[in-house]
């Protein structure tokens, strides 16, 4: 679990997390103590046991989410046990779906994955700004990876919270546009926001700390470019990097598991049906199985699958 080499403000402590789990940002304020995100809930015990040791005693004030998909509030839950009077703060877009605890609507069931049911305070409301550390960050609006996400941005040290919006070598998959909304331009846009901002470093959602921010937007850029000239790539990339996510949590399970996995899960459905119809359910599946054992993203041993 390796801390970024690029200096940061001492307040700030990245905890770098496999890519199960998002990476965990705590920040040792004066006065108050914050988390930004919180990994997935496999992952959990860790994630408190880290949290824990950074602390040094001191109790977490502060839990805040750049967008709600698993792997970034799966640990929420955990953490508010361990410390019940945490102040949970969640982007205001699916606030409602959290105090009613709908887990079709935010995304957890139909992708086959899982989060405790966990609790929030107070919206993280784009136009705002929020004390972490010593500082004051600036929240913007993020679309396109998950239109309800947000950035944090400190303007004086010019840091840059990204989420998913902006890694070293490209972004998140762009979920709204496999459920048929042209999500693509909400990229490029958030894209021009990070653009405009100026950061010096960026704290991704996964990867390390990066400072060549200019080129790590124009691979993104690139990389939108694909995506738009090519929807049915994006599609099969989205495919494979939901079934290589269950394969992480998993490490390894039969074959037979994997097709009844990818059958039950109601994204899988929805992707086949819009883009891959042509080819029956099972064909494909078994494709993506085979283009994930290709690239040494997993491997096969007689009839079980194994993460690599």
């Amino acid at each position: 679990m390796p801390l970024t080499h690029i200096a940061l403000p001492p307040e700030i402590i990245v905890m770098e997390r496999s890519w199960l789990s998002a990476n965990n940002l705590l920040f040792l304020g004066r006065d108050a103590t914050a988390l930004v995100d919180s990994g997935y809930c496999s992952n959990a015990a860790q994630t408190v046991a880290l949290v824990q040791s950074s602390l040094g005693g001191r109790p977490l004030d502060l839990l805040l989410n750049t967008h709600l998909h698993s792997d970034h509030c799966g640990g929420n839950a955990a953490l508010q046990a361990r410390w019940p009077a945490v102040q949970t703060w969640i982007p205001p877009g699916q606030w409602d779906q959290v105090q009613d605890w709908d887990p079709v609507a935010l995304s957890y069931a139909p992708t086959g994955q899982d989060c405790p049911r966990f609790r929030a305070e107070a919206r993280l409301m784009p136009g705002s700004e929020v004390q972490l550390g010593d500082r004051a960050w600036q929240v913007h609006a993020a679309p396109g990876h998950d239109n309800h996400a947000v950035l944090l941005f400190e303007p004086r040290a010019r840091l840059l919270i990204s989420g998913d919006a902006l890694w070293e070598n490209g972004f998140g998959v762009v979920f709204p546009e496999l459920d048929g909304e042209d999500a693509f331009a909400e990229v490029g846009a958030t894209l021009d926001l990070i653009a405009r901002l100026q950061p010096l470093t960026v704290i991704p959602g996964h990867g390390g700390v990066f400072a060549d921010v200019p080129e790590a937007i124009a691979r993104a850029r690139r990389r939108l470019a694909g995506f738009e000239a090519d929807p049915v790539r994006h599609a099969r990339y989205a495919a494979k990097v939901l079934l290589k996510y269950k394969l992480l949590e998993w490490q390894q399970a039969p074959l037979t598991q994997v097709h009844a996995w990818l059958a039950a899960t109601p994204y899988y459905a929805r992707l086949h049906q819009r883009y891959f119809a042509d080819r029956m359910a099972g064909q494909w599946t078994e494709e993506l199985v085979q283009e994930l054992i290709a690239t040494g993203a997993a491997r096969r041993e007689g009839e079980t699958l194994h993460n690599a």
